[in-house]
């Protein structure tokens, strides 16, 4: 007798169909990218003809927000591994000293101050993780420790080296002119990309002109260049690689993650070299674009940072959420930053529309993790 072979489509009462709605909502980066098209829409409407969204208004917002950006990615991976690193700001304005003197006084090339300038900063994101996993204490405090000793550090060093604290040129050296000069940094770190396109569109009409009348042609920022290459990188690392899994499971459970046989150690301490690494970046293009280093540079972006990987879905306890969502909150912070200036509204109510934005999308993501992404009717 022929046996019966249970239908792989049986029901079973363990299973069941999960919405699209459900699965969308359950997606960490959905509350940015709502966010995000809310913010859009409302300047559309406040500014709309303001130059906000032509071609120049949206390289200005889009600029900021890929500064931000870089630095949102490496706070949403250490974050999504169950840590923070409170001395990101700190580390920016580090490196950038770290890059400036030796261009400007040790006579150095380009290039070799910049690999100087990561190498430090790596080594002591890689003591900042350390210190993490071999102590046991919480990360707020190692880096909050590191955060006072790396702002100390460029300003010591850089009054005992220069006697200055902000460094632009030494005699006939122009650290812009230096930056923008070496092949190396230069085409990887300074000006823009598809400027012929641009040229073109513009000499064809289909761009805005200045006051003047002469035709404006711009670029693609390098920066933005990067914060999509490294949001591209970072969200593929987190849905297609083991590593990716590895931090998803370090943050959620190190316990368990440990126990069977992730190396929860290493993918942490490697998370806050990363961090370091996207800081550096952060403030060598910083200075490839400002032309100058300052030893204070960097103020209150390890909290922006943090802020806008939270709104990109980020749990404060670790194991969830999305660098495609940090990087729409990002773009939040640079429509609401650069949008205010074209509107009547006063600049001052920028910060109390980040505190906003972060106790709206903690209260959001609280919800949408019990509601739907754990299952809760």
């Amino acid at each position: 007798m022929p046996t019966e072979v249970p239908s792989a489509q049986a029901s079973d009462e363990r299973v069941r169909d999960v919405g699209a709605l459900r699965k969308l909502l359950s997606r960490p980066e959905f509350g940015s990218v709502s966010g995000a098209l809310l913010v859009f829409a409302m300047f559309a409407a406040v500014a709309g003809d303001s130059g906000m969204f032509s071609a120049e208004g949206v390289v200005n917002w889009a600029t900021v927000a890929a500064f931000l950006g870089i630095l949102a990615a490496g706070a949403a991976l250490l974050m999504i591994g169950g840590e923070f690193d409170l001395s990101i700001g700190s580390m920016i304005g580090f490196s950038g000293m770290m890059l400036a003197i030796p261009c400007l006084y040790w006579h150095w090339p380009v290039w070799a101050a910049a690999v100087f300038a990561f190498g430090c900063a790596m080594a002591l994101g890689g003591v900042n993780g350390w210190l993490v996993v071999r102590t046991g204490l919480p990360s707020f405090i190692v880096t909050l420790a590191f955060y006072f000793i790396l702002r100390g550090l460029s300003l010591a060093l850089s009054t005992t080296l220069t006697g200055k604290t902000i460094l632009s040129t030494n005699g006939d050296l122009v650290l812009r002119q230096i930056v923008s000069a070496d092949p190396v940094i230069g085409s990887l770190f300074h000006g823009h990309v598809l400027t012929g396109l641009f040229n073109s569109l513009a000499h064809a009409g289909f761009m805005a002109a200045r006051d003047d009348g002469t035709a404006l042609a711009i670029g693609v920022p390098k920066v933005v260049v990067w914060w999509l290459l490294i949001t591209a990188a970072g969200a593929f690392t987190l849905a297609r690689t083991r590593f990716g899994n590895w931090v998803l499971a370090s943050g959620g459970d190190p316990v368990a993650a440990k126990n069977v046989g992730i190396p929860v150690a290493r993918v942490k301490i490697l998370l806050f070299v990363l961090m370091a690494f996207f800081s550096t970046l952060f403030a060598v293009l910083q200075v490839a674009d400002a032309g100058s280093a300052a030893a204070d540079r960097g103020l209150q972006k390890e909290f922006e940072a943090i802020i806008a990987a939270v709104i990109g879905g980020c749990l404060l306890t670790g194991g969830y959420g999305s660098v495609v969502g940090a990087a729409f909150g990002a773009l939040i912070f640079g429509m609401v930053q650069i949008g205010i200036g074209y509107t009547s509204i006063d600049n001052n109510w920028y910060r109390v529309f980040l505190g906003v934005m972060l106790l709206v999308a903690v209260l959001f993501n609280n919800y949408i993790r019990r509601r739907f992404a754990l299952g809760k009717r």
